[in-house]
């Protein structure tokens, strides 16, 4: 019974050592292939009529491209930043431009919104 005890305790400090580190590191978003996908594999874009850090895409225009969402207490790291929508509701954004996906892309790989009325784009790694 000690064993287990003292198991179980080691095993929930190495958990409480191990977790922040792990929030920390994951980024939103991630380079694939020269492009920026979500987690899910999706591509990600950003929209020309953003300026200031601020989103311009609200209403219907956020139901065609939602917004990548930020969690409550996300905070900024290196060229990763988290604007205030007019909603109130967090938004990530890289590199000054709000971050977006697209409803009509379907599977992981698709870009359908990619030069949409010439102003989203796929998020490209910059080089």
């Amino acid at each position: 019974m000690t064993q287990m005890t003292a198991s179980f305790k080691a095993l929930l400090m190495a958990a409480a050592l191990t977790l922040p580190g792990l929030a920390m590191a994951a980024e939103p978003a991630m380079m694939k292939d020269g492009m920026m996908v979500d987690h899910k594999g999706m591509t990600v874009y950003t929209f020309d009529k953003d300026a200031g850090g601020k989103s311009m895409c609200n209403g219907d225009c956020a139901k065609n491209w939602p917004p990548m969402m930020a969690p409550a207490g996300a905070k900024a790291e290196g060229k990763w930043t988290v604007i205030k929508r007019d909603d109130g509701m967090m938004q990530y954004a890289y590199d000054g431009k709000p971050l977006y996906t697209f409803m009509k892309d379907e599977k992981p790989g698709d870009m359908k919104g990619d030069g949409m009325k010439d102003v989203w784009h796929v998020m490209h790694e910059h080089k």
